[in-house]
């Protein structure tokens, strides 16, 4: 109770933002100001300073009627200005603060700083990514992670799910592809002071996680809706604008559940309300201030209707989709790699299938067993033609959004598909134990959370949509 009176809302000072959206109080009281300054523009008898502190996509206007005080300030210092709130008489922004007082916390040249007024670069930005946050792009492409990060535990809290914290440090390769990142502590003193050999630190080798699907199916063992949003690392060298070295994943997994179809609808119904949330929401309209105004429209519109069309989404087998796409194959020859039954969905393929043919988003499901990995359920079908029961959620303008699946809670077909993917059954004994003491049915999916970032701020890489990126090639700080 006592943190909780020391730290209520009426003892911090307002955020801008705050300040922006409360009116002006009755009498001319002072108000203090922390944030950086955005821009400065002098007068003879009078000048003018946008602050900003991350908080909202607008800076608030400063208004000096002592012009000594402004002499003060230069882009990108950091600084507090005390004055009176009050309605702006100018165009363009609500409010002002007429400025009787000003305290630089710290100086920033001008001449070497590396955020100018002229365009900048997205290779710019990345190369200077420790300070990219201040620019009003990255800013607000921050604050759209944070408000879709609230709307997302909005969604699976109502729905009855709870959050679990998954591990990063892991002993398995749930994707069964490699791409890993294996952890090996350095030999220093400490290590060898208890005689501990750096590659015997866990007695097991050790893996940067590459997703926490694993783990969370043993918490659904027990506690029936779980997920998380948890880091995940793969080592896939892949330069595309899709993929990062180490990215964000909403996880979710649900027991006693046996159908496909209510598996797509839950996450239908995550992304729709995610969608209905930023419809009209501050931080959607500040993500797309950076492009044309015709396409900013055009796309918006288009998110509107996913989030709100009575229709479902379009479902199609991947069967479906390959005689599909053979058949445009044939019409126009467009693809570079030819459709056929047994091979991967390209993303050309994929980005078809959204923009071109469904011209929305489309649930492809029921892929052949051997494109995916071990732990899925598989369906009974054709000898030849032996698929498992998941889906990938494919969206215009980007591709795969998501990957899910039931999960094969049969022992013996699980063993048997450990054994074709050439993995221990001592190692996943663990997982096969699951399975043995009181096994449900059950199933999950996994969301890249920069790629929904992407799509939903026509951001076009995924470099852009996370404060520090790393990639293959690439890390900064």
């Amino acid at each position: 109770m006592l943190a909780r009176r020391l730290f209520s809302s009426a003892s911090l000072p307002p955020t801008i933002r705050q300040l922006l959206a409360s009116p002006p109080p009755p009498h001319a009281a002072v108000v203090e100001v922390n944030g950086w300054i955005k821009s400065i523009r002098r007068q003879k008898k009078v000048a003018f300073a946008v602050i900003s502190d991350g908080s909202s996509d607008s800076g608030l206007q400063a208004v000096f009627s002592n012009t000594d005080l402004a002499k003060l300030l230069s882009n990108g210092a950091s600084v507090r200005l005390r004055g009176v709130l009050t309605n702006s008489i100018g165009a363009g922004q609500a409010k002002e603060l007429k400025v009787e007082a000003a305290e630089v916390f710290g100086d920033c040249d001008p001449e070497e700083y590396p955020l100018q007024k002229q365009a900048m670069s997205a290779e710019h930005l990345r190369n200077h990514c420790h300070l990219r946050p201040r620019t009003r792009e990255t800013g607000s492409m921050l604050r759209l992670r944070d408000t879709t990060t609230r709307a997302m535990h909005d969604f699976f809290q109502d729905n009855g799910f709870l959050h679990i914290h998954t591990p990063i440090m892991t002993s398995s390769d749930c994707e069964g592809a490699g791409e890993t990142f294996q952890i090996r502590p350095s030999s220093n003193a400490t290590l060898q002071s208890s005689n501990v050999k750096p590659s015997e630190y866990f007695n097991h080798p050790a893996y940067l996680t590459v997703s926490s699907q694993l783990h969370l199916e043993a918490v659904a063992a027990a506690i029936s809706r779980v997920y998380t949003l948890s880091p995940c690392f793969r080592a896939e060298p892949s330069q595309t604008s899709r993929h990062l070295a180490e990215f964000w994943m909403l996880e979710a997994e649900w027991a006693f559940l046996s159908s496909l179809p209510h598996l797509t609808s839950l996450v239908e119904g995550s992304i729709r309300h995610i969608l209905r949330t930023h419809a009209d929401s501050p931080e959607m309209d500040a993500v797309w201030k950076s492009h044309p105004a015709d396409v900013a429209s055009a796309r918006r519109a288009e998110l509107h209707t996913y989030a709100t069309s009575p229709t479902p989404w379009t479902r199609l087998t991947y069967a479906e989709a390959i005689d599909i796409l053979a058949a445009h194959q044939t019409r126009s020859g467009a693809f570079v790699f030819a459709p056929k039954w047994g091979a991967s969905l390209q993303s050309e393929h994929e980005r078809w299938l959204a923009d071109g043919y469904v011209r929305g988003p489309v649930f492809v499901t029921d892929y052949p067993a051997a494109l995916k990995p071990f732990y899925m359920r598989a369906n009974a079908g054709e000898p030849d033609r032996e698929t498992v029961a998941c889906f990938d959620l494919l969206v215009p303008g980007l591709g795969e959004l998501v990957g899910g699946s039931l999960r094969e809670e049969r022992v013996g077909l699980l063993e048997a598909a450990l054994d074709r993917h050439g993995l221990s059954r001592e190692d996943y004994g663990w997982y096969l134990d699951l399975r043995r003491f009181g096994g449900a049915p059950h199933g999950g999916f996994g969301l890249g959370f920069e790629r929904l970032i992407s799509w939903m701020s026509g951001i076009e890489s995924v470099r852009d949509c996370v404060a520090m990126p790393r990639w293959a090639g690439r890390i900064l700080l």
